[in-house]
């Protein structure tokens, strides 16, 4: 049996998917799966999709908290916080650097073309990511109606997110008990013969018994739940009881609240979090909030990183006494820590529970279901992205129960498309890395920004 991967391995995997991380959860995904389950063999196909299953049920960003759930089937907790601080580290001093730079300089051409043309690569890189994770993850019959509905009911009908993910896990269990054996399971079908990663080394060392960390210990489970909670919400309560009411006490006590309810990731939250930070809070104008989502869209991380520049504005722009740099800095740090606390307790206190039931067949069929529906989820996020990236204009049509975003055909940005166009040119006939792709494009943004001025 081979031995599991030092500390160091670990982290220098993830580094590496920290600082490669772009193109939001779909992209993300399939990074981590290319480089944990195809390239090191760590984790089987089986367990990496039961593991992503249960994070996909979690609020929070779910990529981040596939990382500290690979971390922490190899290494425990130290492993889990190694892998998913590693996974935002890099993203979040990225997303720093250009919420200081958007606050000084947000309408220079060329800044603003390097980010045009970087959206017009993560465009690709999010379609090549859908695809090979719907190749992985859609196996059966069954599989492929529950991602087309999935699709449908958010695209067509505004479903909300936990409703898709509760009626997958019910029809996933639901079909298991009507199909023959094996028929909805992620290695059911025919397709899974042609699948070389079955096993991995962590899988190894838990079917013989190893990796006692997890195991479900309920004392400990609870102590360690009852410390992340004291640690995650110290802060805001701090701030309530010291400066009860500045903006640093106001962005506690909003994200702390919002951790808990962002499921789906930032996109199911981003119209929650920008009616409050616009019309409740004032921290940032309309536009400002579409453009952090952009620069978010543009960054390695989660896409949920959006929040850490709504911090940075709120902080930056309120009267605090602070130079507004630090006090930017401020807002953003504090940001950060309410967001991404939950994810950790969620991953320490729960991943125990969910490999003890991974061989329920029951469990194991509803979360089949819910591969399937993140499958058409992420189709949504995809074209919802491409319809921002390649139209000026959207505008949202509502009859009856349809509720679907729609361009406005007259505002197709022919050079964005363009670029679109160019960059899915390079990806099928070369193997560019993500990075090389991204500088590529910034270069050619900031080409198109010299030609229109």
């Amino acid at each position: 049996m081979q031995s599991l991967p030092s500390l160091g391995e670990l982290t220098r995997a993830f580094a590496k998917i920290g600082a490669l991380s772009f193109g939001g959860p779909a992209a993300q995904i399939a990074l981590m799966h290319r480089v944990v389950v195809e390239e090191k063999r760590w984790l089987g196909e089986r367990r990496f999709l039961h593991a992503l299953n249960y994070c996909m049920l979690l609020p929070g960003p779910e990529a981040q908290q596939l990382a500290t759930y690979i971390g922490w089937l190899t290494h425990g907790a130290r492993g889990g916080l190694i892998a998913g601080l590693l996974f935002i580290l890099p993203g979040a001093l990225v997303m720093l650097a250009l919420s200081a730079l958007y606050a000084a300089a947000a309408h220079l051409p060329l800044v603003a073309g390097v980010f045009y043309g970087i959206k017009c690569a993560v465009l690709v890189i999010v379609l090549q990511a859908l695809v090979r994770l719907s190749q992985r993850a859609l196996r059966t019959r069954p599989q492929r109606w529950i991602a087309g509905l999935a699709f449908l009911a958010l695209f067509l009908f505004a479903v909300p997110f936990p409703a898709v993910v509760a009626a997958a896990a019910l029809a996933g269990f639901v079909l298991a008990r009507l199909s023959p054996p094996g028929s909805m399971s992620a290695g059911g079908g025919h397709a899974a013969t042609d699948d070389t990663h079955e096993s991995g080394i962590i899988d190894a060392h838990l079917d013989a018994g190893g990796l006692p960390h997890t195991r479900p210990r309920n004392a400990a489970i609870w102590r360690t739940f009852a410390f992340g909670v004291a640690l995650w919400l110290a802060p805001a309560v701090l701030l309530a009881l010291l400066l009860p009411h500045s903006v640093f006490a106001d962005l506690a006590r909003f994200f702390s609240g919002t951790a808990v309810i962002t499921f789906g990731g930032a996109y199911a939250v981003l119209s929650y979090v920008a009616q409050e930070a616009v019309q409740t809070y004032g921290w940032l104008a309309p536009h400002e909030m579409i453009d952090g989502l952009g620069l978010a869209e543009t960054t390695p991380g989660p896409l949920i990183l959006v929040l850490e520049f709504t911090g940075f504005l709120a902080a930056h722009g309120a009267a605090t006494g602070l130079d507004p740099l630090v006090a930017g800095v401020l807002g953003a740090v504090l940001t950060l820590w309410v967001t991404f606390a939950p994810s950790f307790i969620f991953i320490f206190a729960g991943a125990p529970y969910a490999e003890a039931l991974r061989h329920r067949a029951g469990l194991s069929a509803a979360l089949t279901g819910v591969t399937a529906a993140v499958v058409g989820v992420i189709a949504n996020l995809a074209l919802w992205f491409a319809l921002h990236v390649l139209f000026t204009q959207t505008f949202v049509f509502e009859q009856g129960l349809l509720h679907l975003t729609l361009p406005t055909v007259a505002s197709l940005d022919l050079v964005a498309l363009g670029l679109a166009a160019a960059a899915g040119l390079v990806v099928l006939r070369t193997r560019i890395g993500v990075a090389a792709l991204v500088i590529l494009f910034a270069a050619a943004g900031i080409g198109v920004s010299l030609l229109r001025t």
